[in-house]
């Protein structure tokens, strides 16, 4: 992939730019394979997911910078300056469409970019998800209220220069911090989930929904989630840090009971909404991953935690549960090899890299685990 921003040094995000993609992924699998090697001798490797190369990202997290009408989408620099990323070709080219008629509905409202130094302004982020299926999720975050009115009434505006905007949100964050987003979401359509295909299910995400930013990779996480799962044939299935339910989804067939646990109400109210009346649906509770002991007891467990991973006090309930298998999909391989080895009891027995950000040395593993 040759990059304009990373060549002139405004970006330097994808820091492994310039290597060859099969170096990135052999790379990748090598990394994973001797943060395991001590906790898991012996595992068995099968051949990584691959990904493309460029294109592949479904979401853009853009930190609006400039001036009011011509703001920057993009980050900043060291100098808390904006930088225009519009044509980065990371994103889906369905995702960089939505770029210039946002720009010029940011830039004809006269929204003011927040500017950090200074800590003024009212635009601080445009996040935008684009879905297989060519629709897509817009949120402005805002500072404070004040442009919520002026946004309601332009709405038709944005919609007819970018008719695939099916949900559009304001998110208030009105503190000065590193985060992405505050806690108050604000619909501005009708429609508040989007639909999000891969392969044959459907997921629903709201605005605060977490999903893989690479679709086709999430897609090849399920689907081997999916094979494990019906090698063991179990009976009962938990799903913990269910999200939106994409893999408690892709774990149902008849007869199986399917539980999702996730602490977010929004997403389980969309993994319900899109599980609907599915023959043998998975059912979602909300609930803390870590504490939350529904019934009955399951044969498999699939956790995807986020980065910290799972923890002692959900480790060390796996390490006693009757449960005979456990799959475990991780973002860090270091807090995953610590995870392991506090589950002795649960052998690795396979192992898959699945490469969710080609550019970037950051890599998805997900493990089958099976008692001893």
């Amino acid at each position: 992939m040759q990059c304009d921003y990373f060549d002139a040094g405004r970006c330097r995000s994808c820091t492994l730019m310039g290597t060859p993609y099969a170096d990135q992924l052999d790379a990748k699998q090598q990394r994973a394979a001797a943060a395991l090697e001590d906790v898991a001798p012996g595992l068995a490797w099968l051949a990584p997911a691959p990904s493309a190369s460029s294109h592949y990202r479904n979401k853009a997290k853009l930190v609006v910078g400039g001036r009011t009408g011509n703001p920057t989408l993009g980050i900043l620099d060291e100098r808390g300056r904006g930088v225009d990323l519009r044509r980065c070709g990371l994103y889906e080219p369905g995702l960089a469409a939505t770029f210039g008629p946002l720009h010029r509905f940011v830039s004809d409202l006269g929204l003011e970019p927040y500017d950090v130094p200074g800590r003024r302004g009212e635009l601080k982020y445009l996040i935008v998800t684009h879905s297989p299926d060519g629709e897509h999720l817009v949120r402005f975050v805002l500072r404070s209220d004040r442009h919520l009115a002026d946004l309601r009434a332009a709405l038709p505006r944005l919609v007819a220069d970018l008719p695939s905007a099916q949900v559009v949100t304001a998110n208030l964050h009105p503190e000065h911090k590193a985060v992405l987003e505050g806690d108050t979401e604000v619909p501005l359509t009708d429609q508040t989930l989007l639909p999000m295909r891969v392969g044959d299910t459907t997921l629903l995400l709201g605005p605060k929904s977490f999903f893989q930013t690479n679709t086709a990779v999430a897609g090849a996480l399920y689907r081997q989630a999916r094979a494990w799962v019906d090698d063991t044939d179990p009976a009962v299935v938990w799903d913990l840090y269910c999200g939106v339910g994409g893999f408690a989804r892709h774990a149902t067939a008849p007869g199986r009971t399917v539980l999702g646990v996730e602490t977010s109400t929004e997403a389980v109210d969309a993994a319900r909404a899109a599980a609907g009346q599915e023959p043998d649906a998975a059912q979602f509770l909300v609930g803390d991953a870590t504490t939350t002991v529904p019934s009955p007891a399951p044969d498999l467990v699939i956790v995807n935690p986020p980065r910290r991973g799972i923890g002692p006090q959900l480790a060390g309930w796996l390490e006693a549960s009757t449960a005979r298998s456990v799959l475990y999909s991780s973002c860090s391989v270091d807090s995953l090899a610590r995870d392991l080895a506090a589950m002795p009891s649960l052998r690795p027995a396979e192992a898959r890299v699945f490469d969710m950000f080609p550019q970037t040395p950051h890599t998805e593993v997900m493990v089958r685990l099976e008692r001893r």
